[in-house]
C-alpha cells in the first residue's frame, strides 16, 4: 500500500478507529496505542481494498481486535487506568458528559457493540461480521446494555442542584 492512500485512510477513517478503540478500552493511551497499532499494521500488511466501506470494515476489525488483546495482557490487568481511580482527563470528561460515562461504565463486550450500534452508525449484521458474532448476540448485547443504560443512575435525570 502506498503511503499517501494509508495517509487518505488514516484521515478518513482515524476518528472511528479511535472512537472504537476507546470503547473498548475506556482508557485514551490506550485508544491511542491501539490506533497506532491499527495503521501499523494497514502499512506493513497492505491489504487490497475494493473500496473505501471495504477498508472501513477492515480497519474496525482490527481495531476490536487489537482492543481484545490489551484484555489479555496480564500486564495490563494489573493497572488501573485513570478512569478507575476518578482522575478521567478533562477533555473526555467534556466529549459526551453523562451518557458517555454510563457507556463507558458498561463491560467491555457491551460497549463495544453500542459503539458500533449508536456512534458508528452499522447495521446489527455489519456489528456481527465485525466481532465474529451472530447478529441475535448482537441484538442481545444491545438489549443488555440498553437495560443497564436504563438503571444507570447518570441517565435517571437525577439532576443535583440543577
Amino acid at each position: 500500500m502506498e503511503r499517501e492512500e494509508a495517509a487518505r485512510l488514516a484521515e478518513r477513517f482515524g476518528p472511528a478507529v479511535y472512537r472504537l478503540a476507546y470503547a473498548r478500552t475506556a482508557n485514551a493511551a490506550d485508544a491511542e496505542d491501539v490506533t497506532q497499532d491499527v495503521f501499523l499494521r494497514l502499512l506493513t500488511k497492505a491489504p487490497a481494498f475494493a473500496d473505501d466501506e471495504h477498508a472501513k470494515a477492515w480497519l474496525l476489525r482490527v481495531t476490536a481486535n487489537r482492543a481484545s488483546d490489551l484484555f489479555r495482557d496480564l500486564r495490563r490487568r494489573r493497572q488501573v487506568p485513570l478512569e478507575a481511580a476518578g482522575e478521567q482527563p478533562a477533555q473526555e470528561r467534556e466529549a459526551g458528559g453523562e451518557a458517555l460515562a454510563a457507556v463507558l461504565a458498561l463491560p467491555p463486550k457491551l460497549r463495544a457493540a453500542v459503539h458500533l450500534f449508536y456512534y458508528e452508525g452499522l447495521s446489527t449484521a455489519q456489528i456481527a461480521r465485525l466481532l465474529r458474532l451472530t447478529e441475535t448476540a448482537v441484538r442481545a448485547r444491545l438489549s443488555r446494555a440498553r437495560a443497564l443504560l436504563r438503571q444507570s443512575e447518570l441517565l435517571r435525570g437525577g439532576e443535583e442542584g440543577v
